[in-house]
């Protein structure tokens, strides 16, 4: 049995049975979803690809499978259909769900965010010798400034808080399970070292770029369709 195909399942299994739930209704969205998830799963496909090719980090066979393509598991690429479609989910639940509220001092956050970037740039100099801590470092600045430069409104929304919070809760018990079996291996020169139970603290910052870029995708593409849909 190929147990990490059996995690990426079970993690899409909830949130695809309940995508009709008449108050969410997420159904209605994966136009949106299915437009808006292709360029972030294969710009992260594509840094699995290399980075795996330079052993940043491998799949256990056990666990994984020894089928591969272009490096990567079955259930490495399963990864990247199932997390966006079942975190965007947790999203359209907040907003259907739970009310808003837009923190009114857009400078402060716009300032929060800016200082942020600088910091993670300059960790990332000062660790440029451990290839993973760089990279998670500089994606989650480009998910900061793309989002500063294209919406920055999205940074000041309660709903998007919830959504970052509740999904990296569902990244700590699904990435825990991964790194404790352990399915994904890592080089630990690649890496600080510094872990959260099994979990290199580096994945924390690489999920939390690429939720915010599926974020971020997904509403610029809902922004073009509306546009669309109203002329």
């Amino acid at each position: 049995m190929n147990t990490y195909v059996v995690i990426t399942l079970a993690i899409i299994a909830g949130p695809f049975l309940l995508s009709f739930d008449k108050r969410v209704g997420f159904h209605r969205h994966w136009l949106q979803l299915g437009i808006s998830m292709v360029p972030v799963s294969a710009a992260y496909l594509l840094w699995d690809v290399l980075v795996t090719e330079q052993g940043h980090w491998s799949f256990n066979p056990a666990y994984a499978g020894s089928w591969k393509l272009f490096g990567l598991p079955l259930g490495e690429w399963l990864f990247f259909l199932v997390v966006p479609y079942a975190c965007i989910f947790i999203l359209e639940v907040v907003r259907a769900y739970f009310p808003n509220r837009t923190y009114s001092d857009s400078g402060r956050v716009r300032t929060y965010a800016i200082v942020c970037v600088v910091l993670l740039l300059v960790t990332g100099y000062l660790f440029r010798g451990q290839s993973y801590t760089l990279l998670a470092l500089l994606a989650t600045s480009v998910w900061l400034t793309l989002t500063l430069i294209a919406q920055p409104g999205l940074l000041g929304d309660s709903h998007n808080l919830w959504f970052f919070l509740l999904s990296i809760i569902a990244f700590l018990v699904v990435n825990g399970i991964l790194t404790g079996l352990p399915i994904v291996l890592y080089n630990p020169e690649a890496i600080w070292g510094v872990r959260i139970a099994s979990i290199p603290l580096e994945d924390l910052f690489y999920n939390i770029s690429m939720l915010g870029l599926y974020l971020l995708s997904y509403e610029t593409v809902g922004n073009l369709l509306h546009r669309k849909g109203t002329r």
